[in-house]
């Protein structure tokens, strides 16, 4: 046999070696074990296959009514969900969402500095002008289906008392908070 083929397969063979002792020695310093509870679940509502009818919504409850037993301050610790996305200080900056600064009852799509999304755009000229408690509660819900072409891919939080605490502690993020809507009202129509 050739003396540089058997060089050429002693060096193949020794790199080999050589990348599995570094394989199995860093497997065993840097292994780590899996988590017994997962720190965040990202769960993302998927659409129907074509042909397929989406499933019925289920009767909402009105969010006047939810309000009046909402806990503002259990809204404060769902609110770090929206932490990586939103700021919630007055004059906070904008990350990959706007400020959440004096949302209740912000005019849609026109916050300073922030570039909206066609579809939340198009969303504030098809008549919800405003953040209202019930266009809040229903983006919050779904807000894909909510505002068609949103970039937001957050999938919503479907806990009615969850969405409600998320409200109240939204709501408390402005200079003079917007009074709640009376729990005996008709409710709104969803505006979208």
């Amino acid at each position: 046999m050739n003396p540089n083929v058997n060089m050429a397969a002693g060096a193949l063979l020794a790199t080999v070696f050589v990348m599995m002792s570094v394989s199995i020695a860093s497997e065993g310093i840097f292994h780590s074990e899996v988590p017994e509870k997962a720190g965040f679940a990202i769960v993302a509502a998927e659409e129907p296959a074509a042909g397929e009818a989406a499933a019925p919504a289920a009767a909402a409850v009105p969010i006047a009514q939810l309000l009046v037993k909402a806990d503002a301050k259990a809204g404060e610790a769902t609110f770090k969900k929206c932490q990586s996305c939103h700021s919630g200080e007055k004059g906070g900056p904008n990350k990959v969402g706007p400020d959440l600064w004096g949302i209740v009852d912000r005019p849609v799509a026109e916050h300073e500095g922030f570039s909206y999304s066609a579809g939340m755009k198009d969303f504030s000229k098809a008549g919800a002008e405003h953040w209202t408690f019930d266009n809040l509660n229903h983006f919050l819900t779904a807000p894909k289906a909510f505002v068609k072409g949103t970039a937001m891919g957050f999938a919503g939080v479907k806990a009615d008392a969850e969405r409600a605490n998320l409200i109240a502690y939204l709501r408390t993020l402005a200079d003079s908070p917007v009074p709640l809507p009376d729990p005996n009202a008709a409710p709104a129509p969803a505006t979208n």
